[in-house]
């Protein structure tokens, strides 16, 4: 695949970024959605912040307070063997899971689309029991004007659940609560109405099964949603052999709609691929990767936060190009863009 990546990657990182508050760091800027707005490229990135630690005995962990709304920091004693250190996003305890980092929603502006100005402040804070540990990996949906944004929230009390806020100018935003029901993800909402639906693709877990497909559902109205369908799973023997899950927003090209997604490997190395999907009946699919668009192979793809990950919440089809916006090593933001007739030909 001739992929090309911005010599100026990674073009985000955490360095750039202002903390939220001044006892906190930033440890990761990554999975951005992307949309145009008042003539720039608009990114809504996902900020992770974690409490700044001077005691190398503890462990902090970041969460809303459900009777201020605050944030609060929990300590766990490391010298503990009961509890989980391992992996460097969770700490397990016998009865419950945290994560060691806390996100929230900031804005990113530019108009070549490699060089950004970042808002000093969030744009969308956690502030629920839904969120309670933070919301993360947002999608922008362009629709009459008015931009949709969904985003995970995460919480040990709810779970995983999928909510739904709306701007006309990303300064105010309208929240529309929960719209898709634990643990459900990776939701991906259509940019116009297919047969007088509006349809969204997303990924449920079974919580027995630990099962991780694409569905495809509808609804009326962008807040109830039903005729839930399973559209594909992970492929055994391929490069998406472990899960899948929806990248950016599908965009409208003359075969159908085309959806970038990320797959990993049972492996844990996540790569992205695309599907093209049937322009009237998009729970039909037409054709699909069998090898990755793009995979890990820059130092800052292989190493960061949680490494050998590209993961992707936004791109731009433009002149003939996919322009991909994606996160790196669950660290930061780099930039790649490939011709979409090299996807297509690819496809199988």
């Amino acid at each position: 695949m001739n992929i090309i990546r911005s010599e100026k990657n990674p073009i985000i990182t955490p360095e750039d970024v202002k903390p939220s508050r001044p006892d906190f760091k930033v440890v990761g800027v990554f999975n951005c959605g992307v949309t145009r707005f008042n003539g720039e490229i608009l990114l809504l990135m996902r900020v992770a912040e974690m409490p700044i630690n001077n005691n190398p005995k503890k462990e902090l962990v970041p969460m809303i307070d459900l009777k201020t709304d605050k944030i609060v920091v929990k300590e766990f004693n490391k010298a503990d063997s009961s509890i989980d250190f391992s992996d460097s996003r969770f700490v397990r305890t016998p009865t419950d899971q945290y994560l060691t980092s806390i996100s929230h929603l900031r804005i990113a502006r530019g108009k070549n689309g490699i060089d950004f100005k970042i808002d000093k402040k969030p744009a969308i804070f956690p502030e629920s029991k839904y969120e309670r540990f933070g919301i993360e990996d947002p999608r922008i949906t362009q629709i009459n004007g008015r931009y949709y944004i969904n985003y995970s929230a995460i919480s040990d009390i709810t779970g995983v659940t999928t909510c739904l806020t709306s701007t006309t100018d990303f300064v105010t935003f309208t929240r529309h609560g929960v719209i898709f029901m634990p643990d459900n993800k990776d939701v991906a909402i259509f940019p116009e109405k297919i047969k007088g639906r509006y349809y969204a693709l997303n990924r449920p877990v079974s919580a027995e099964y630990r099962v991780r497909n694409i569905w495809i559902s509808e609804s009326p109205d962008l807040v109830y949603w039903g005729n839930h369908l399973k559209l594909m799973s992970a492929r055994e023997k391929y490069w998406d052999d472990g899960s899948i899950g929806c990248s950016g927003v599908p965009f409208k090209i003359e075969e159908g709609w085309m959806e970038i997604y990320h797959g990993s490997s049972k492996i844990n190395r996540y790569c992205l691929g695309a599907v093209l999907l049937d322009a009237n009946e998009p729970w039909k699919v037409i054709a699909r990767s069998e090898k990755p668009i793009i995979e890990p192979e820059m130092d800052y793809e292989l190493h960061g936060f949680f490494g050998n990950v590209i993961f992707n919440c936004g791109n731009l089809y433009e002149e003939g190009k996919v322009k991909i916006y994606y996160g790196a090593a669950d660290t930061c933001i780099a930039y790649a863009e490939v011709k979409l007739k090299d996807i297509l030909y690819q496809l199988k």
